[in-house]
């Protein structure tokens, strides 16, 4: 419930503080006082865009802020921890424009983007602007309606999701089917590819290995030369060889050894050097003797090197890459036969997914049909009670089949009317006047305001186009919703102004220099005195104050 407004040097309001209370609170006051200033500010406070222009002339900044209880609204408090934003049961909305347009919006004095601002408005209250019948003519309006009377929330969450994902699974089936072409062509290079290195058979380091071998055999003849004549120089030569030079070195330094000690260690090291003399000419003899002189092998070599370089040419890639290139084959060839495998797949689940939408339409569908009925026969009997006595209401849910389905299911929703009797029942659009349209929209909002949860219904002007009885019926309606929440009416209606359980009335003020507007309560007589002259303009007569008086005792 909205508790308190504070207004700061916005358009003509210099200042002005309101304190809002419970039941219903109309708003009157001479035209072009500014009667709905309050609901413009509430409305920027909440999140609508904002402009300098409604800065007032001369000042820097415009600021609002609204209080509400929320002690009775478990949505707010819900959105309010998510947002890390709670405190207790009350909540304070600010919103601060600067006269170049720039803006800061707080919730409980934590600074939020608007956006934050708007979404925490639809749990705050609900504004039904004087225009807003307009939307009545529009088929997914009057669906939306249905739904929220019949309190689908839950079952069209279900049905939504369900779409979506049969949705998903027949957008993938459909890719997969047009791309069946491309892939098949795919397929074949890729089996002929794949076929042709499974023959070949590359390793995965068998080229560095095959270089090896291959310079090898090559020059097998220089290998063994080069290790023979290595043998003779280090052990073999029967003349001089590295061998017999170190160790006749060595046995000149035995004798001495023992005379310095400082020989010892030399000693050691030219005995050592005979050691690594003796087992490389041993290793000389093994090497030699190993060294393979085979033709045949060289040229098996050869012939797999110029296969190797040149399917590496043809796939333009290095040499050293063609083992892992055609694993990469094999895999994307495994890949296509598993798209062939997911399609099959696809078929069985979407029909799966189908199944489930159509469970949860089917749902929606019964649950719409169920509230359609009743919903028809509470708007005839407001229709009714706003001297419509002869007009017939009915809403229409025909499912439209599974072919013309969507995420809200697969019901076409048509809200019909009659007006005169022996007519026809025919869409509002081509029935209804404006005037009568804007009454079955108010009567529609009285009885769905008892379905939703914003305990504060604002009310801009709705009954602008209607008089007399008709007024005094929507007067009616509307205390009897401030019975059970918080109803704020703008309106110049005196039938529907003696109806609030409170009266605001703005006015007008200037000095000559400057132009202010101002809103107070008004006292018992003084509502006598605003509802005369609601009805009878600025000279209020006696039979005027009777009228009035008439009006806010009747019940």
């Amino acid at each position: 419930m909205l508790n308190h407004l504070h207004i700061s040097n916005f358009a003509i309001v210099r200042a002005l503080e309101l304190d809002w209370r419970g039941g219903m609170t109309t708003i009157t006051g001479e035209t072009g006082a500014g009667k709905s200033i309050a609901l413009d500010a509430l409305s920027l406070c909440l999140g609508d865009r904002a402009d300098g222009l409604v800065v007032r002339p001369g000042c820097d900044k415009a600021d609002i802020v609204a209080t509400f209880d929320i002690s009775q609204l478990a949505a707010a408090q819900h959105w309010l921890a998510e947002q890390d934003l709670a405190m207790g049961n009350e909540c304070i909305v600010r919103r601060v424009v600067g006269s170049e347009g720039r803006s800061r919006g707080y919730i409980n004095g934590v600074q939020v983007p608007a956006q934050q601002l708007k979404a925490l408005g639809h749990h705050l209250l609900s504004i039904h602007g004087q225009h807003a019948h307009q939307l009545l003519l529009k088929s997914d309006h009057q669906r939306q309606l249905l739904d929220a009377y019949a309190n689908t929330q839950s079952a069209l969450a279900d049905c939504r999701h369900y779409w979506k994902a049969w949705q998903q699974l027949k957008q993938e089936y459909g890719e997969l089917q047009s791309s069946q072409q491309q892939r098949e062509a795919q397929r074949q290079l890729l089996e002929y590819q794949v076929a042709e290195l499974d023959q070949f058979a590359p390793g995965a380091d068998e080229f560095a290995e095959l270089e090896t071998e291959h310079q090898r055999l090559s020059n097998s003849h220089s290998l063994i030369q080069a290790s023979q004549q290595a043998l003779q120089l280090a052990y073999e030569d029967e003349e001089a060889n590295s061998y017999r030079l170190l160790s006749h070195a060595c046995q000149q330094l035995d004798d001495y050894v023992d005379v310095d000690p400082a020989l010892a260690p030399i000693h050691q090291m030219l005995s050592e050097a005979l050691v690594q003399i003796e087992e490389a000419g041993r290793e000389l003899r093994r090497y030699s003797e190993k060294v393979d002189i085979d033709p045949e092998r060289l040229a098996e070599i050869d012939q797999r090197l110029g296969l190797w370089l040149s399917l590496s040419r043809k796939h333009q890639i290095p040499n050293d890459q063609l083992a892992l290139f055609h694993q990469q084959l094999s895999q994307q060839l495994s890949e296509l036969a598993g798209d062939d495998e997911r399609i099959v797949e696809l078929q069985l689940e979407i029909q799966q997914a189908q199944q489930l939408y159509c469970k949860a339409a089917e749902i929606v569908s019964e649950l719409r049909k169920s509230a359609a009925l009743e919903l028809s026969d509470k708007i005839a009997r407001s229709m009714a009670e706003l001297s419509m006595a002869n007009g017939k209401f009915f809403i229409a849910v025909e499912s439209v089949g599974i072919e013309k389905a969507n995420a809200s299911g697969w019901d076409q929703v048509d809200f019909l009317v009659s007006t005169n009797p022996g007519q026809p029942l025919q869409a509002l659009h081509k029935v209804a006047s404006g005037g009568e349209l804007s009454r079955i929209s108010l009567a529609i909002q009285v009885i769905l305001a008892g379905k939703v949860t914003t305990p504060t219904l604002i009310f801009d002007e709705v009954d602008v186009g209607i008089s007399g009885p008709v007024a005094a019926g929507v007067g009616r309606l509307l205390r009897q919703l401030g019975e059970s929440t918080q109803v704020i009416c703008v309106t110049h209606l005196p039938q529907v102004a003696s109806q609030g359980h409170h009266q605001l009335f703005v006015e007008k003020y200037t000095d000559g220099i400057a132009t202010e507007t101002r809103i107070r309560e008004l006292a018992d007589e003084e509502r006598v005195q605003e509802i005369a002259r609601l009805l009878a303009g600025e000279n209020v007569s006696a039979n005027a104050i009777a009228n009035a008086r008439e009006l806010l005792c009747a019940p």
